[in-house]
């Protein structure tokens, strides 16, 4: 490797500082070991590469001698291997979880794999509940059945039969895990993997438990209520902690959460925290104005529409729409006004509507030339 660059193998800079050169290797190592390879002579001889390089890199003597002559053909080059001089994989703290997930073992020195024995979380749960858009507004106490798997009331979870315990595993002394020493020419390595004995749970279990078949759980199903609260909508999610399926080992319960769906209303329309309503007025009303009653969630209200309101006006009801989650404050309400159209007239309804056009100065169509009298007025 005299006509290497050592720096361009590892990717550094030549100003690189030592943690630089140390990050680069780590992320080279990881990429290129052999245990992650296997049967790949390119990627073993890549790592032999900045293996070496790093052996030159990060020691100060060697790397002065190889900045000042370029050349890494000197007494005390590569060593071979990490006991020898190489880098400590110690150093590199949870260096082991990694190369765990990559090959099934851990290093000596490094985070190792959780054990199976330790406390675990249940799982968390979820499910649907559809309200009315009544309850939705107003809040309401819902019951829900949910199935969940539980410790087991007869073994209390352990998996045994009542009277009896697990028993620790002879092969593992209760750690679930075995070591194992594998010898290469690249180093020594020790590796941890699940005892096949106890399957990594550290207990063995003689005399299983007739109603969870040593399992420790059982499948269970459970009325719970839901307060709901006012103003929710579809979308939201209500969690119940500790509500989802029990833990193991003596780990905590998951939690529950309840997806919400509205179902849509026949009158109103929500949007966000305010409420849309279409209001429909004669077209007299229109002209001369007229006192409306509006509904609304909280009960029909008086509201006087002003002459002259044109169709697709928009009023506000302040404070007429939706409670605010957890909140004092509250949606408005918006109608819109639409002018009704009549379809059909009768001879003094028609009568009038030409003396009304009249005065306004417009061209009145005989309707007795064809078509309908107010097809013709509006171009239909």
């Amino acid at each position: 490797m005299a006509s290497k660059d050592y720096y361009e193998v590892l990717g550094v800079s030549r100003d690189a500082s030592d943690d630089d050169i140390k990050k680069a290797f780590r992320k080279l190592a990881i990429k290129y070991h052999p245990d992650k390879n296997k049967g790949d002579k390119e990627a073993e001889d890549k790592f032999k590469e900045i293996n070496e390089a790093y052996q030159i890199l990060s020691d100060p003597e060697k790397k002065s001698r190889y900045d000042q002559y370029g050349t890494a053909d000197f007494q005390g080059g590569f060593d071979g291997g990490f006991n020898g001089g190489g880098f400590d994989f110690s150093e590199m703290g949870g260096f082991g979880d990694i190369f765990d997930s990559f090959f099934g073992g851990g290093f000596s020195g490094g985070g190792g794999r959780r054990s199976k024995n330790a406390p675990e979380r249940g799982a968390d749960l979820e499910v649907q509940l559809i309200l009315t858009f009544e309850e939705a507004v107003f809040g309401a106490k819902k019951e829900i059945n949910v199935t969940r798997r539980e410790n087991c009331e007869h073994c209390g979870g352990s998996g045994a039969k009542a009277g009896t315990s697990p028993k620790t595993c002879d092969k593992c002394g209760g750690t679930g895990q075995v070591r194992t020493q594998r010898n290469t020419p690249l180093g020594s390595f020790v590796s941890m993997s699940t005892c096949d004995k106890c399957g990594g749970k550290g207990k063995i279990i003689t005399d299983p438990c007739t109603h969870c078949h040593g399992t420790g759980k059982e499948r269970k199903n459970r009325t719970i209520t839901v307060n709901v609260p006012a103003g929710v909508d579809t979308g939201n999610v209500i969690p119940l902690r500790g509500q989802g399926e029990h833990g193991a080992n003596g780990g905590p319960a998951g939690d529950l959460y309840i997806n919400l769906k509205v179902s849509n209303h026949q009158l109103f329309k929500r949007k966000g925290f305010d409420i849309h309503i279409d209001a429909h007025i004669s077209f007299g009303q229109a002209v001369f104005g007229t006192e409306l009653k509006v509904p609304t969630v909280d009960g029909d209200v008086k509201y006087s529409v002003p002459a002259g309101t044109q169709s697709g006006t928009i009023f506000r009801l302040k404070g007429k729409g939706v409670q605010r989650v957890n909140s004092a404050g509250k949606g408005d309400e918006y109608v819109n006004v639409v002018v009704d159209i009549p379809k059909t007239l009768n001879e003094k309804q028609k009568e009038a509507l030409k003396n009304y056009m009249e005065l306004f100065g417009e061209e009145v169509i005989d309707d007795k030339k064809g078509g309908s009298f107010m097809g013709k007025i509006f171009g239909k």
